[in-house]
């Protein structure tokens, strides 16, 4: 069962919908057109530093996850390590983001809940996408998994773990070495070490920093250059009536 509805961002306001369906009907480069004069070069020229290094190849989800800390320092590292999206699945608690440790991180990843791990994993397979429960004892690690294909790493909770549900809607498991006494890590600390070692890998394989498909950079460029501009649907709406 897919939560709300299928693939619902986070946090998303009527005018975010709203700013996603004029860039779709007026075009992503008209829409950006009108709005880069309202945004300094320095902001515009940032906004196009991160979508080159963009990664949609590369994925988290995470099962379970009740320490809302730990769900908004697991989401900045995601976004900050250059990914676009970032699963939840929550059957039993709510992934919440308290906003002052997300730090608006929020607003450049699509953020996706689901109801149960078989839907989630269902649907990143069909689109292409390898995915791998993170597990203390697995024959695949960081360095031997296969990077030639997309990837979606998969974390447990910070107590129980992955459920036997979840490893079993995997393809397969990888595990994040350790060698002290401690037994596991931290559930962020786990996403940082595993998405940093398998980000670099998988840039290194495609010869490139990001992968996004040139209408997705698209996209994105008018909708970041959106993200400051108080009243944006209704500038927009006038500017492009202007521009005719």
């Amino acid at each position: 069962m897919v939560l709300r509805r299928p693939l619902p961002l986070w946090h998303r306001s009527p005018v975010a919908d709203a700013l996603d369906q004029l860039i779709v009907r007026h075009g992503a480069a008209r829409v950006h057109a009108v709005l880069a004069p309202m945004v300094s070069p320095d902001r515009l020229a940032r906004i196009d530093q991160v979508l080159a290094a963009r990664l949609g190849s590369l994925t988290v989800i995470t099962e379970d996850t009740y320490d809302p800390h730990n769900a908004a320092a697991a989401v900045r590292t995601a976004e900050a390590l250059g990914l676009c999206e970032f699963h939840a699945v929550e059957p039993t608690y709510h992934f919440s983001l308290p906003k002052g440790i997300t730090r608006g991180c929020h607003r450049w990843l699509e953020l996706h809940r689901w109801g149960d791990a078989a839907a989630c994993t269902a649907a990143l397979r069909a689109r292409g996408f390898v995915v791998m429960a993170t597990l203390p004892a697995a024959a695949a690690t960081l360095d031997t998994l296969a990077v030639d294909r997309p990837v979606a790493l998969m974390f447990g909770n910070e107590h129980a773990g992955l459920s036997p549900a979840a490893i079993a809607a995997c393809d397969g498991a990888v595990t994040i070495p350790m060698y002290g006494f401690t037994e596991s890590f931290n559930l962020s600390v786990s996403v940082a070490l595993a998405i940093s070692k398998l980000a670099d890998r998988r840039r290194a394989h495609l010869g490139r920093p990001g992968d996004l498909e040139p209408d997705q950079v698209a996209h994105l460029r008018a909708r970041w250059a959106a993200l400051r501009i108080k009243g944006v649907i209704g500038v927009v709406e006038r500017l492009l009536a202007e521009a005719r």
